[in-house]
């Protein structure tokens, strides 16, 4: 194993680590050597998890009943943590909803939903493990934006306006956090084979990959291979910047 990628006795927090992205991400981090502590709201598939990781030989806990929405909720399951591994090196804030709907039709509550996951979320987790890695002068914050915070999609003014916010953030902490040796990077995934694109039509989905120049959909363990990167000390140079893995989407079909 390639040392740079190394994550033995780091302990990880991934939000929404139970499926997609997120459990890709679990399980890669967890191969490299970290302790993982999932937060979902899906239990029983969070469960699973933990319990995959768990029958590998990886040390992985699943919390029950954080809210990331809510600070002193995230602030009580970080303390847990350190109480219980002594420290947090990684954060992945990978949770997120959608709750799509042109402009004219979105509701605030569609809105506010997603801003409050999507984004406050982001902010609330950062707040809370932040403050430990501060103290020990070591941590490694990767964000899950999205290609569409970049450029926008039709029907979706909620979920770009929470990832194009999550970029400005990254950029702000990136500054803000780096005297205390801990980096902040984003990742902006494109299309991506997961539950959050099950319930699209499959003919959307060809279109889809018309306009990929890869000509596919990307797979969550891509994904998180950017995230390996950014949660290791292979980017220990790289701060405040967005990767897009997106097999380039953003260039065009």
């Amino acid at each position: 194993m390639n040392k740079n990628f190394e994550l033995k006795d780091r302990v990880a927090i991934v939000t929404g680590g139970a499926q997609g992205i997120g459990r890709a991400t679990a399980l890669m981090l967890a191969d490299h050597g970290a302790k993982i502590v999932i937060w979902d709201v899906k239990k029983e598939t969070a469960q699973a998890t933990a319990s995959l990781l768990k029958s590998k030989g990886s040390k992985a806990m699943f919390m029950e009943d954080v809210d990331i929405t809510k600070l002193e909720s995230v602030e009580q399951a970080c303390a847990k943590i350190v109480e219980e591994y002594g420290q947090i090196d990684i954060l992945v804030n990978n949770a997120g909803i959608v709750r799509d709907a042109s402009f004219k039709k979105m509701t605030p509550e569609q809105w506010q939903q997603v801003i409050d996951v999507n984004l406050t979320g982001v902010f609330n987790c950062t707040k809370g493990a932040s403050k430990y890695m501060m103290e020990s002068n070591y941590g490694k914050i990767v964000n899950l934006a999205s290609v569409v915070g970049i450029y926008g999609n039709f029907g979706q003014t909620n979920y770009v306006a929470a990832k194009a916010g999550v970029i400005g953030m990254t950029k702000v902490w990136g500054r803000e956090l780096g005297k205390h040796n801990i980096t902040v990077n984003a990742i902006a995934p494109g299309p991506t084979d997961t539950s959050m694109l099950a319930t699209v039509p499959d003919e959307m989905r060809q279109q889809m990959k018309q306009r990929i120049p890869l000509r596919r959909l990307g797979q969550p363990e891509e994904i998180a291979k950017a995230i390996l990167f950014f949660a290791s000390d292979a980017s220990s140079f790289v701060t405040g910047q967005t990767l897009t893995v997106d097999g380039g989407t953003y260039l065009g079909g």
